[in-house]
C-alpha cells in the first residue's frame, strides 16, 4: 500500500466504513481530498487578495468539519455512556435465571422427542442387562423448517345431470387476489412482506428461492403481484388516511425518492404523516408546500410536528385560512428538538466549550422526558414544566453568544435556530399530548430510505403507489406491535369472505 493510502486509513471515525470494499473506501477518500483541496485553494486565494480575516477562516473551517463528518462521522447521536464508579457497599442486584426456550417462545409449537436405545447395554459393574429407569435428561433447542415451495395441481370437479344431460356445473374456485394467476395468496403475501417489511429485493428473493430448488422465477411477475396486492388492499390504505385525518396531533416528514422510469421528473419525494398508532405515506413529484397544504386542508389535526421546513409552514398557513373561514380550530406548528440538539452537536467540533452547554442542557431535558412515559397526566405535566428552566437558560445563553460568532458559522446557525423557533420548540412543555421531537416519524421513514438504497428507485408510477400502500399498512402494524405476517393473511381472508376492510388500529379496538 502506498504512503498516501496509509495516511488515509488514519482518518478519525474510519470505523464507520469497516464494511466498505477497498475500492469504495478509496473512492470516498478521493472525494474528501478533492473537496478539501478546493476549500484550501479558495482560502489561499482569499488570503492573497484580502488578507486573513477571522470570520472567513471560521466559515471555511466549518465547511471542512462538516464535510469530514459527513464522510466519517458516526451516524448515531447518542452520547457515550459515562463509566460510573461502583460503591463496594452497594448490594448486588439479584440476577434472574435465564428463561427456558419453551418459556421465551411460548407461542411456538412444541415437538417432544425421546431418544431411546434399541438394544439394552450391559452393566459396567456386574455385566447384567440394563432396563429403562423412567428417568430422562432433558434439554431444549430451537429448530426451523426451511421454506418449501409446492405446485398445487387443482382439479375443480364438474357435475352433470344424469337424467337429461342438459346441465353442467363446475365447483367454484376459491377466492384469490389474482383469480386464475400463477401464484397463491400466501406466496403473494410472502413476496410483498419480504420486500416491504424485511426489505429483501425481489431479485434476492428469486435467488433465495433458487437455492430452495425453485429455478427461473421471473422477477417482473413477482413485482406485478405486489401491484395486484396493493390494488386489493387499497380500501385499507384509504381507511388509514381517514384515521390520520381525525388525529389531534400529527407528525410529518419527507424524503427523496428516485423515479427511474415512467415520469419526466426523476426526483420524487415520499411524504410521511403519522400519529401514535397510524402511518400513512404519499409520493409526489415535488417537495412543494402545496403537498402539505392539500393534505392539511382536509383533516382535523390541531398540532403538526415537523422540522423547520418552509413547505410545512406554508401548508399550515393555507390550511388555517380555510379554517378561519369556517370558524374551525387552527393548526399550531410544533418543531423537533432533536433537530435543534443535532445542530449543537454539529457545531461542537469547532466550538466545543460553548456548544457543550447546550448539549448538556438537552441531556437534562431528555432525561426528564424519559421519566414522563407511563406517568399520570398531572405528574407528566409537572415533569414537562421542569424543563422550562433549562430552555430559558439556553435562550439567555444563545442571545448572549449570537453577536460573538459569524452569522454563517455552525454555532451561530444553531443559536439562531433555537432562539428563532423557541415558541414552537417549547410548546410541548405545556401539553403532555405533544411530542418532544419528530423522531418517531423519522423512524417510520427508515425502512423506505433503506429500500430506496436497496432497490435504486421505482420504475413506474404504479410502483410508487404500491410502495405507499404496502409501507403504510406494514408500518402501521409495527406501531401497534402487530406482526404483519399474521395480520395481512387474516385481512386478506376476511376480505375474501366479504367482511369490511379494517386497519391495525381497528383490529385492536374490536
Amino acid at each position: 500500500m502506498s504512503n498516501g493510502q496509509e495516511e488515509l486509513f488514519e482518518v478519525e471515525g474510519f470505523e464507520k466504513y469497516d464494511s466498505l470494499s477497498r475500492e469504495e473506501l478509496i473512492r470516498h477518500l478521493k472525494v474528501e481530498k478533492k473537496i478539501t483541496a478546493l476549500l484550501r485553494k479558495e482560502f489561499t486565494d482569499y488570503i492573497s487578495r484580502f488578507g486573513e480575516t477571522g470570520d472567513r477562516l471560521l466559515l471555511i473551517e466549518d465547511q471542512m468539519v462538516w464535510m469530514r463528518n459527513e464522510l466519517f462521522g458516526k451516524s448515531s447521536e447518542k452520547e457515550p455512556k459515562q463509566i460510573q464508579e461502583t460503591n463496594p457497599s452497594t448490594p448486588k442486584l439479584k440476577i434472574s435465571r435465564p428463561q427456558k426456550l419453551s418459556e421465551r417462545y411460548a407461542s411456538l409449537p412444541r415437538i417432544s422427542r425421546h431418544l431411546e436405545l434399541q438394544e439394552m447395554p450391559d452393566c459396567r459393574c456386574c455385566g447384567g442387562k440394563l432396563s429403562d429407569s423412567g428417568m430422562t435428561e432433558n434439554s431444549e433447542y430451537l429448530t426451523v423448517i426451511p421454506k418449501q415451495f409446492f405446485v398445487v395441481d387443482q382439479k375443480r370437479h364438474k357435475y352433470r345431470c344424469s337424467k337429461c344431460h342438459g346441465d353442467l356445473v363446475t365447483a367454484p374456485n376459491l377466492p384469490r387476489i389474482t383469480p386464475g394467476g400463477s401464484y397463491s395468496d400466501p406466496m403473494i403475501l410472502d413476496v410483498a412482506i419480504s420486500k416491504y417489511c424485511d426489505l429483501i429485493p425481489i431479485n434476492r428473493y428469486v435467488k433465495m428461492a433458487e437455492r430452495s430448488g425453485v429455478e427461473g422465477l421471473p422477477p417482473q411477475s413477482l413485482i406485478g403481484v405486489t401491484h395486484q396486492l396493493a390494488d386489493f388492499l387499497k380500501p385499507v390504505y384509504e381507511l388509514l388516511k381517514d384515521e390520520i385525518s381525525k388525529e389531534k396531533v400529527l407528525h410529518a416528514d419527507e424524503t427523496p425518492h428516485r423515479m427511474l422510469e415512467g415520469d419526466e421528473t426523476s426526483n420524487w419525494y415520499l411524504w410521511g404523516f403519522s400519529s401514535k398508532k397510524t402511518s400513512y405515506f404519499e409520493a409526489h413529484d415535488t417537495r412543494s408546500g402545496d403537498v402539505a397544504s392539500d393534505f392539511l386542508k382536509g383533516i382535523s389535526c390541531e398540532f403538526l410536528m415537523s422540522d423547520v421546513y418552509s413547505g410545512y409552514a406554508k401548508g399550515v398557513r393555507v390550511a388555517n385560512l380555510v379554517r378561519e373561514a369556517v370558524g374551525a380550530a387552527l393548526i399550531q406548528s410544533i418543531y423537533c428538538n432533536a433537530h435543534a440538539r443535532r445542530r449543537f452537536k454539529e457545531a461542537a467540533e469547532r466550538f466545543p466549550d460553548d456548544s457543550q452547554f447546550f448539549i448538556d442542557e438537552y441531556k437534562k431535558i431528555y432525561k426528564l422526558e424519559s421519566e414522563v412515559k407511563d406517568k399520570p397526566p398531572n405528574e407528566a405535566l409537572e415533569l414537562r414544566k421542569q424543563m422550562k428552566a433549562h430552555f430559558e437558560a439556553m435562550k439567555i445563553r444563545a442571545i448572549e453568544l449570537t453577536p460573538l460568532y459569524p452569522e454563517k458559522s455552525y454555532l451561530s446557525k444553531a443559536l439562531s435556530y433555537l432562539v428563532g423557533n423557541y415558541k414552537q420548540l417549547t410548546a410541548f412543555t405545556e401539553n403532555t399530548e405533544l411530542p418532544i421531537d419528530n423522531n418517531s416519524q423519522e423512524r417510520l421513514l427508515r425502512n423506505p430510505v433503506i429500500g430506496r438504497k436497496t432497490w435504486y428507485g421505482t420504475h413506474s408510477k404504479q410502483g410508487v403507489e404500491t410502495m405507499c400502500v404496502l409501507f403504510s399498512i406494514i408500518e402501521s402494524c409495527k406501531l401497534n406491535n402487530i406482526n404483519p405476517r399474521t395480520f395481512l393473511p387474516q385481512l386478506v381472508q376476511d376480505l375474501h369472505e366479504g367482511k369490511a376492510p379494517y386497519t391495525p388500529v381497528s383490529t385492536l379496538i374490536h
